[in-house]
């Protein structure tokens, strides 16, 4: 089951690729590259940040960064739409691995990967 927001997005995407005749280049494939391209935009506005600067954007760059995450965002609602994915459901499902290989006694405080505990696969 979707969430209701990921479902009017993926419907108001897909009508603005369809409007412009877009769908024909919105091969997964091409939405995957089109993916990453932003997410190294996004990369590019943190390269050379402290952690500490990078907590404390100036009003510019998080304008900026809001965009390249809504770029993202809408690459990813368009792939999913493509696919027939409920990010919803993937989302349910990675986060229950996830809980299941970091388990709080294990994982608490430590940036450890689970393979370096002996929980999960």
């Amino acid at each position: 089951m979707e969430w209701p927001e990921l479902q009017a997005l993926k419907r108001r995407m897909r009508d603005f690729a369809e409007r412009r005749d877009w769908d024909q280049f919105h091969a997964p494939k091409n939405l995957v590259m089109a993916l990453a391209g932003e997410a190294g935009e996004l990369i590019e506005h943190f390269q050379w940040l402290t952690e500490a600067q990078s907590a404390e954007l100036d009003a510019r760059t998080l304008e900026q960064v809001a965009s390249e995450i809504a770029d993202i965002q809408i690459y990813l609602a368009r792939l999913a739409d493509k696919l027939d994915v409920s990010i919803a459901d993937a989302v349910e499902r990675k986060v229950a691995e996830n809980e299941r290989k970091y388990p709080v006694d294990r994982a608490y405080g430590s940036a450890r990967k689970y393979t370096e505990y002996g929980t999960g696969d």
